[in-house]
């Protein structure tokens, strides 16, 4: 067995965390006992590249039982937990993962889980998949990839745009049973846990600025209100800029929402989105945070530049100094707020986008003529997870009897 992580004497604290998740995670269970016996999972190679905590070494350890070899690295290096890595190395996986490492020590570590010669890649923005398409000698077994996220998505879509996608991809956020959830009320909560744990700060009565509109945008925005938060939402998109309008928010551009805002989450996967020209017009005690997927929303070099002092604070807080003493923090140094700075989703959420990864992996390894293309997550599988999920929560609903006629 290969590995690189930080203290392997931190596995006893993983394991607490991951037979926690593990009593939750009702559904990802369900597929265990439907897939465990048919085979399709033994022998196989798996790399996964995904934020490394708890609820993704359950995945990790589900799709070993069931007889892969798992290979998996972290798609953030702020997010990494070093316990869970040490706890899924006492277990037998190959783990290249440490909390806070360089952006060349992380590029490292993709590299040498794709050196593996995967059958089945499981990404979360895109890194894998992007070093597959420059070296293809490691996919020579590969048979598809399921991507975890908005961000890995669109970089997909785009290959696929310019004929230079290589392999069979499922994009898992398209699924209903993903976004609708996951990106809304899994980030939506996770990214509130996060800055009020760090912050412990109320959010009754600030001005809260979204930047961007997605669905991770609404959910964020959604939770905001419910806490007693005015709400502010930039966007550049039309539709999504009316709809906001129409779910009771202030619209505007963020050069006008710069200086009415006391916390900024910006989570639209684009870069750049605040800049310093906004920076410079927020209020004293202004809060910067990230719900995006990459930390390259907020011009974190920027701020740095127009900063006079710039001073690490409290857990995941620094403190910049810039013009007339104006103080602004940035949460988790502009990494993904949820994760860096807290603890993820909640568990029932990812429950439903892991079961997802579950049964599209089973169904690539199941297809023996999936072209080089993209495709959505089939939709009797994104049927099945959430039928799953209302009754493990117990729940029934109504039969489709609507009338069947013909002409």
């Amino acid at each position: 067995m290969q590995y690189d992580i930080s203290d392997i004497t931190l596995a006893q604290a993983g394991q607490e965390k991951i037979e926690w998740v593990s009593k939750w995670m009702k559904v990802v269970n369900g597929l265990y006992e439907k897939f465990k016996n048919d085979g399709v999972f033994s022998g196989k190679k798996i790399a996964i590249c995904i934020h490394l905590e708890a609820k993704t070494a359950y995945l990790a350890l589900t799709i070993q039982r069931l007889g892969a070899e798992v290979w998996i690295t972290s798609s953030n290096p702020l997010s990494t937990k070093d316990d869970v890595c040490a706890t899924l190395v006492k277990n037998g996986i190959h783990v290249f993962a440490k909390h806070g490492v360089s952006k060349e020590e992380y590029a490292g570590f993709v590299r040498t889980i794709v050196e593996s010669k995967p059958d089945i890649v499981v990404d979360d923005g895109g890194d894998i998949c992007e070093y597959l398409h420059q070296y293809p000698k490691y996919a020579v077994n590969l048979k598809g990839i399921c991507e975890e996220t908005t961000s890995g998505v669109n970089r997909l879509k785009e290959l696929e745009k310019k004929g230079k996608l290589r392999y069979p991809a499922i994009g898992i956020n398209d699924a209903q049973s993903k976004y609708l959830f996951d990106n809304r009320y899994g980030t939506g909560q996770s990214t509130w846990t996060a800055i009020t744990h760090l912050t412990n700060m109320s959010v009754a009565g600030k001005v809260v600025v979204i930047v961007g509109y997605g669905w991770v945008g609404r959910g964020v925005a959604l939770r905001a209100l419910g806490m007693g938060a005015e709400v502010i939402v930039t966007e550049i998109d039309p539709w999504k800029g009316l709809e906001a309008r129409m779910d009771g928010y202030r619209v505007m551009p963020i050069n006008k929402a710069a200086a009415l805002g006391d916390i900024f989450i910006t989570a639209t996967g684009e870069r750049m989105v605040i800049r310093t020209e906004h920076m410079k017009n927020m209020k004293d005690g202004a809060f910067l945070a990230n719900a995006g997927h990459f930390d390259y929303e907020i011009d974190v070099p920027g701020l740095k530049e127009i900063s006079k002092i710039a001073t690490h604070v409290r857990e995941e807080i620094d403190e910049y100094i810039i013009k007339k003493n104006k103080k602004i923090y940035l949460l988790a140094q502009g990494g993904i707020i949820n994760i860096a700075g807290g603890f993820g989703h909640p568990i029932e959420i990812l429950d439903l986008s892991f079961a997802l990864q579950l049964a599209s992996i089973h169904y690539i390894l199941s297809t023996t003529d999936l072209e080089p293309k993209f495709y959505c997550v089939p939709k009797d599988i994104d049927e099945m997870i959430v039928r799953e999920r209302l009754k493990v929560d117990g729940i029934e609903i109504d039969k489709d009897n609507r009338y069947k006629y013909s002409i």
